[in-house]
């Protein structure tokens, strides 16, 4: 087919990438936390330069970029698509990376001429035609991509078109290409592998199909791949399960599927971590081999069974599990530790080994780690050897603890949560060594220990009057969690002492309001496709079992075994909110209060004992997206009978973009509730994905339809439907098949109802709600049980005589309970 103006060129070979790191002589960074990053237009942007940026654009931005090497093509890995525009070698590297690599795709015209290009990139990239430089660019800006146009000289037949590109990776880091076609003369796009043709669209259009069989699974179950579209012959390679970019333990299995064959068997569940685990494909198939990545949730529930009654018993189960069956880092050394026998003291001097070298290099989220080894160094340091806590020591003195230290590395300095880790570990740090001097700081012990201290004073005062900007975030209570357990079980300041405890009352307080059955159901101000997809396995979850004794446990958690060692040892008592978290009242629970600097998020929940619906109010309508989920619902007592909608950021599923395929949107959209009922409204642009779409779990329901503009699903006696301004479709191929929702168009209108029942026909039949648009921009609808329902512009929502303005709402919350 001709190639027609704004057309993207999608099929590439790209080299393996030149990685090494870029080291610039230390420097101190100015600037405090900055709890508002991920509110600016320029999405993912880093609030102040690290030093190894500000060398890049001396050394790059404006000069034509210089090759690190000639492509050898032999080498070379095969990338399909996927349905993207780009091709995406997004990815997390962990301190400043320098990458490079070559990438080419191909043009077959009919005769010789000019063509122009558009070629888009984020770091630099240089353009070649047929061994002919083309031209180039390097705006060295970080993750926002910059554009450029070029003529090429065309050959009548097939044409190489090569880009050279580079870039500074510091942390998550979008490594991008987007060349499109503008005009020329008549041509098509071509493949550039040198493989069968008619092989490359099969195997194609076979990885676009695939599925795994379900989307989670539990330790039991074997595995399986569906495939809708065969391989075209047979298949040999490897599929390699892995966590997320902060895990790092994978287990790689061999692959062969016959010619023809509609499925395979993967693995057995058995030997993969309770987590949410990605499978990369590496394959090869009639000479040609490319790459593919599913994601699926391993759950261990049933072997876990019921939680113990007594909370004692709890604790005791938390640290074990922990100790036996968490990936291998400082907080399971910690719950090893605490255990104390040969081979959980064995384990726990291996954890930290492999936690060491991230601090000593200061890696991004190395705070992650050395918080615990802190508490572990501290409480338990006469379990290990001396030469090890020697390691640690020298660790902890060399430790960058905040950006005004001199420094070379990418640490994420500026939001809450981190800001909340470092000062943390300044402050204990400088407590366990207080006459030795601090590398970096040239301070003594105590006073690093005094500057750790007055920032957390700092900390807690922003967060007694703003809380979370990463509202409501499952991967994010843990974070701070992290933070405030260990002041409180370590720090000798009776006063941060106290606000810590106060601080974790809240957070805990926060979640019980918002739990579903012990499970984390509401508006999130950052999620992940593994945050979302996930319920069994998430560490909020494994919190419910603790205190609650609700939900089950996850390969990966960051302050489960503190929170138990702080209820066991240190004195911490919580509110039994227990039956707030599984509310099984005949009546409602309504909850509204507002999170982050300025107020900036309203957020209002409301759950019966079958159905819980939260969302954010007021919320930035019609702006640019970042990672916010912003309405989500649960039915049931089954975790993962979950529904929320959102606008994908990139076509890529289980990709690195922030919006994501799922988590986030590109399009924030107006989003408003009142009780079991929502409407969210996009009004999405060009170049943005052209649908909008909702997580429809199917096997995660007992009964559900999909018809037209509408569908339904029940789970238990808890019911939710759907309703679109245009046609749903369920997506029966591909990574989210039997799950994904789509509505066409960029300005999809979703209504969201939930309730309870025994019918899933009859509840949509009863809600079949048709919205519309009257004067001054605002939205109506009939609802059955709440009569009139007005959504106005101002975020104002009006129905059975009550007026809910998020503008009144507080901090603090107003809890309501109200008659079903």
């Amino acid at each position: 087919m001709a190639l027609v103006a704004d057309q993207a060129l999608t099929h590439w070979q790209v080299t393996p990438l030149s990685e090494t790191a870029y080291d610039v002589p230390d420097a101190p960074m100015q600037g405090e936390m900055d709890s508002t990053f991920f509110l600016t237009r320029d999405r993912n942007v880093i609030p102040h330069t690290y030093p190894c940026r500000t060398a890049y654009i001396a050394e790059v931005r404006g000069k034509a970029p210089q090759p690190f090497f000639a492509p050898d093509w032999s080498t070379a890995r095969n990338v399909l698509p996927m349905g993207s525009a780009f091709l995406d070698l997004s990815g997390f590297w962990f301190r400043a990376t320098r990458l490079g690599g070559w990438a080419r795709t191909a043009v077959r015209a009919q005769q010789a001429g000019i063509a122009r290009l558009r070629l888009g990139i984020c770091g630099a990239a240089r353009l070649v035609a047929n061994g002919q430089a083309a031209g180039w660019l390097s705006p060295a800006t970080r993750n926002a991509m910059e554009y450029a146009e070029f003529d090429v000289s065309l050959a009548a037949g097939d044409n190489e078109i090569a880009v050279w590109f580079e870039d500074l990776a510091e942390r998550d880091a979008v490594l991008r290409i987007h060349l499109v076609w503008l005009s020329g003369p008549v041509a098509e796009a071509a493949f550039p592998y040198g493989a069968d043709p008619a092989t490359v669209a099969a195997v194609e259009a076979s990885l676009g199909a695939m599925h795994l069989d379900r989307h989670h699974y539990d330790r039991d179950d074997t595995i399986r791949l569906v495939l809708p579209v065969p391989f075209p012959a047979t298949v040999d390679g490897r599929v390699t399960v892995a966590g997320h970019f902060m895990t790092h333990d994978s287990q790689s299995h061999p692959l062969r599927i016959p010619a023809g064959a509609e499925g395979a068997a993967l693995c057995d569940a058995a030997g993969i971590a309770a987590d949410f685990r990605y499978f990369h494909f590496d394959i090869a198939c009639n000479g040609f081999s490319t790459s593919a990545r599913l994601g699926a949730e391993v759950s261990h529930a049933a072997a876990l069974g019921a939680a113990p009654g007594p909370q004692a018993a709890r604790i005791a189960e938390a640290l074990a599990w922990i100790a036996a069956d968490a990936e291998a880092d400082t907080e399971k050394a910690l719950a090893c530790l605490d255990i104390g026998s040969p081979a959980s003291l064995a384990e726990a001097i291996r954890a930290i080994g492999l936690a060491l070298p991230a601090i000593e290099e200061c890696r991004d989220c190395a705070d992650f780690a050395l918080v615990p080894l802190i508490w572990a160094r501290s409480a338990y340091g006469d379990l290990l050897p001396e030469a090890l806590c020697a390691r640690i020591d020298r660790a902890m003195l060399a430790y960058r603890y905040w950006m005004d230290e001199p420094g070379n590395d990418v640490q994420w300095y500026f939001s809450e949560n981190h800001a909340l880790l470092f000062h943390t570990a300044c402050y204990l740090a400088g407590l366990h060594l207080p006459d030795d001097t601090f590398v970096r700081s040239q301070r003594t012990g105590r006073a690093q220990s005094e500057a750790g201290a007055a920032r957390l004073h700092g900390w807690f005062d922003h967060f007694e009057r703003a809380e979370m900007a990463e509202f409501n975030s499952a991967p994010y209570f843990p974070i701070d969690l992290k933070g405030l357990t260990t002041l409180y079980a370590l720090a000798p300041d009776g006063d941060l002492r106290q606000r810590a405890a106060q601080a974790i009352e809240r957070l805990v307080t926060i979640m019980a309001n918002s739990a579903h059955h012990g499970v984390m159901t509401g508006a999130q101000g950052r999620s992940y496709e593994h945050s979302l997809c996930a319920t069994d396995t998430l560490e909020l979850t494994g919190i419910a079992r603790l205190l609650w004794g609700l939900g089950g446990y996850g390969a990966h958690v960051n302050c489960l075994a503190q929170l138990a060692l702080c209820l066991r040892d240190h004195g911490l008592v919580l509110p039994d909110l227990a039956a707030r978290a599984a509310w099984a009242a005949d009546t409602a629970q309504e909850w509204t209060f507002w999170q982050g600097q300025n107020a900036f998020c309203r957020l209002y929940h409301h759950k019966t004992a079958e159905t819980a619906l939260g969302s954010a109010a007021l919320y930035r309508w019609g702006d640019w997206g970042y990672q916010e989920t912003l309405v989500h619902a649960r039915i049931g007592r089954n975790p993962r009978a979950q529904v929320w909608v959102n606008h994908p950021g990139e076509m890529v599923q289980s990709g690195y973009g922030r919006p994501s395929y799922w988590g986030g949107s590109a399009n924030v959209p107006r989003v408003q509730q009142y009780r079991d009922l929502a409407i969210v409204i996009f009004d999405g642009v060009a170049p943005q994905i052209g649908f909008t779409h909702a997580w429809f779990p199917t096997e995660a329901f007992d009964e559900w339809q999909v018809t037209g503009g509408s569908a339904v699903a029940c789970a238990g006696r808890g019911l939710v439907a759907l309703r679109g301004a245009g046609p749903l479709e369920l997506q029966t191929t591909g990574g989210a098949a039997g799950a994904e929702l789509r509505q066409p168009g960029r300005g999809g209108r979703w209504v969201l109802r939930v309730g309870m029942g025994d019918s899933a026909p009859g509840f949509a039949e009863r809600h079949a709600l048709d919205l519309t648009e009257g004067p001054g921009g605002a939205f109506r609808l009939e609802d059955p049980d709440y009569g009139t329902v007005i959504f106005r512009a101002d975020g104002r929502v009006e129905a059975e005589g009550r007026v809910l303005d998020p503008r009144n709402w507080t901090m603090q919350g107003e809890r309501r309970e109200l008659p079903l």
